[in-house]
């Protein structure tokens, strides 16, 4: 084939973007942090934020530093990790078959939508109070905290992902004599896997938030425990950098979530899509 060749021009052009797209994906994220810890390493010093709450970025990065090497952190790490595991645990085990219920089943969902839909709404931190008097200011109050926040957007998710399986495969199903609980199995959960992938990539999130604020407002160990006694004695930047060490937290898991859920859900046209570049 000759250079002037359509088809080989095509995949030549093809080739381009898919370069070019990879280096942004690359290059634009890099950017925005730069000019985000460009800003804080300025503000303070131009009077543009307060210098006695907002200490720079490089004052913040060697108060990071300084924790790495302590077991401090990596306790208070293993115990924020530790009760959003059990966050996520509980969450999924009350939020997944309730979710398959009321997607499957109108009477079920007649049941409990409106008790769902009212305890929504309600802020999880707003249980506080609740949860101290049910168990004390102990880790159980952190994962029951992430656990509630956690369970209503993965409920959502699998009962949405469950009403929208196709009703041809599920009357095949019944063609060939699966029971209920063998169509749920070869039918619903793999059909509403993408459903499902999202709501606990979310939860997953939702649940280190409300874990976090549980440390934060109660004082149990964590990470948020450490931003209060870091920000009550006035060493903002050891506050900043616990702030730090909690946004990293957040983007392990979310990066961890995302990469079971490209390999459990390689299938998917969204993967795909993700694969070439797409959004």
């Amino acid at each position: 084939m000759g250079s002037d060749d359509p088809v080989c021009s095509c995949r030549v052009r093809d080739h381009g973007l898919r370069g070019r797209d990879a280096v942004e994906a690359v290059a634009l994220p890099l950017l925005g942090i730069g000019v985000v810890l460009g800003f804080f390493e300025v503000a303070p010093r131009i009077g543009l934020l307060p210098r006695s709450s907002f200490p720079t970025t490089t004052e913040v990065a060697a108060a990071l530093g300084d924790l790495l090497g302590t077991e401090e952190l990596w306790d208070a790490v293993g115990h924020t990790l530790g009760a959003w595991v059990w966050a996520m645990v509980v969450a999924t085990l009350v939020a997944v078959p309730l979710g398959v219920l009321m997607g499957a089943s109108r009477l079920a969902a007649r049941l409990c939508r409106f008790t769902v839909e009212f305890l929504r709404p309600v802020p999880s931190v707003a249980l506080v109070p609740v949860l101290v008097l049910a168990f004390g200011t102990q880790s159980s109050l952190t994962i029951a905290l992430g656990a509630l926040a956690a369970a209503f957007p993965l409920l959502f998710q699998v009962m949405y992902g469950v009403a929208d399986v196709d009703p041809v495969a599920q009357d095949m199903g019944r063609a060939y004599g699966l029971g209920r609980l063998e169509r749920v199995r070869r039918i619903t959960l793999p059909s509403c896997a993408p459903f499902l992938a999202t709501g606990l990539r979310i939860s997953a999130s939702v649940a280190l938030i409300l874990v976090v604020t549980g440390e934060y407002v109660v004082g149990v160990p964590g990470v948020g425990r450490e931003v209060l006694v870091a920000q009550s004695g006035g060493a903002y930047d050891e506050a900043y950098a616990w702030i730090v060490v909690t946004g990293l937290l957040g983007l392990v898991v979310n990066l961890a979530f995302g990469a079971v859920e490209r390999r459990w859900l390689w299938w998917h046209p969204s993967q795909r899509r993700t694969a070439a570049g797409g959004l």
